[in-house]
């Protein structure tokens, strides 16, 4: 057969291959980018970029944009208000020769030492005292918890009374018992420790919370098995709840330490790192050489150092908790 149609070897006639067919070739590439354009537009991710894109924006412009520029800091000298000049590794090794940087580390380890101990403990036996069913235990629950949320400001002022060498209430009542008043916040023995009580009443309700919720997370079973077995309460207690509340312990240990190396509100508000430099922390030392002494470079390396101590301790803890901690399935 001859004209617009060609045979096969079966002798089927088929039709012919028009004339420039060959440039249609690449309508399919062409509809195929359609098609990828037309799935992204309409693909979840698109969308849940474009709604979280002003997140993401805040985020690198006041988050990731300082953390890098802070780093690039720590190797200049920089007073803030002029360019910096590039010193290297000069600001680190300043803080191994520098004194005050010494101390104030030792400060903050000992308030850390005292701190988590205590809060950790005592928000236990508090959760396991408003762990029962008894009337107006919302009512003791919630005045627990009432200071953690309470401005860090208030309750600073509030202890700034309390604790005043010559009209605090604290003091009034040692009189009462015949007792000598006690200089407090304004005596360098004793102000890193009044720090302590401040701090210790201001995070204690938090732990109770969450310490109260891994309590009420047990299975009732477990502790009527114990007392099957003739355990008393206390035995209960610290053979059946207490390993089961491992993983919270360990994550209050971790929160606990983070937030005692980072003091900060409690000094700059009562005490502003006296008397006689006896309350001047690492994050106070840092705040002086940035905004009292504008030595930006220098703060930033003693906030670099900071942040890698916190990283180093907290990889220490979880992988001990790893090893004592038990997870129930």
């Amino acid at each position: 057969m001859t004209g617009g149609r060609g045979a096969t070897a079966a002798g089927v006639d088929q039709p012919a291959t028009p004339a420039g067919a060959a440039g249609r070739g690449r309508a399919p590439r062409r509809g195929a980018r359609a098609s990828v354009w037309d799935r992204l537009l309409a693909s979840d991710h698109l969308a849940g970029w474009l709604f979280v894109s002003p997140a993401v924006v805040l985020i690198g412009l006041f988050g990731v944009a300082p953390i890098v520029w802070s780093f690039v800091i720590s190797f200049q000298h920089n007073s803030l208000d002029t360019s910096g000049t590039w010193i290297g590794l000069a600001n680190y090794r300043h803080l191994l020769r520098d004194p005050a940087f010494t101390a104030s580390v030792r400060r903050t380890i000992e308030y850390t030492v005292v701190f988590v101990p205590i809060t950790l403990f005592g928000s236990l036996a508090v959760a396991v005292a408003l762990n029962r069913r008894l009337t107006g235990m919302r009512f003791y629950r919630t005045a627990v918890f009432a200071p953690v949320v309470t401005s860090t400001v208030a309750t600073a002022i509030m202890f700034s009374w309390l604790l005043d060498p010559y009209f605090g209430i604290v003091n009034l009542l040692l009189n009462k018992l015949g007792l000598a008043s006690q200089s407090f916040f304004q005596d360098p023995g004793q102000a890193l420790w009044c720090i302590v009580v401040v701090t210790v009443w201001g995070w204690l309700g938090f732990a109770v919370v969450i310490y109260l919720a891994a309590l009420q997370g047990i299975p009732r079973e477990l502790l009527e098995a114990a007392e099957i077995d003739g355990a008393t309460r206390w035995r209960a207690f610290w053979r059946v709840q207490f390993p089961l509340l491992g993983p919270t312990t360990l994550f209050l240990v971790v929160w606990l330490t983070i937030n005692a190396l980072q003091l900060f509100d409690e000094i700059y508000v009562i005490t502003r790192g006296g008397p006689l430099g006896s309350t001047t922390v690492v994050v106070y030392y840092l705040f002086q050489q940035a905004f009292a002494f504008f030595n930006a470079g220098y703060a930033t390396a003693i906030a670099y150092v900071l942040f890698l101590g916190i990283l180093a301790l907290t990889v220490v803890q979880l992988l001990a908790g790893r090893l004592l901690v038990h997870y129930r399935s």
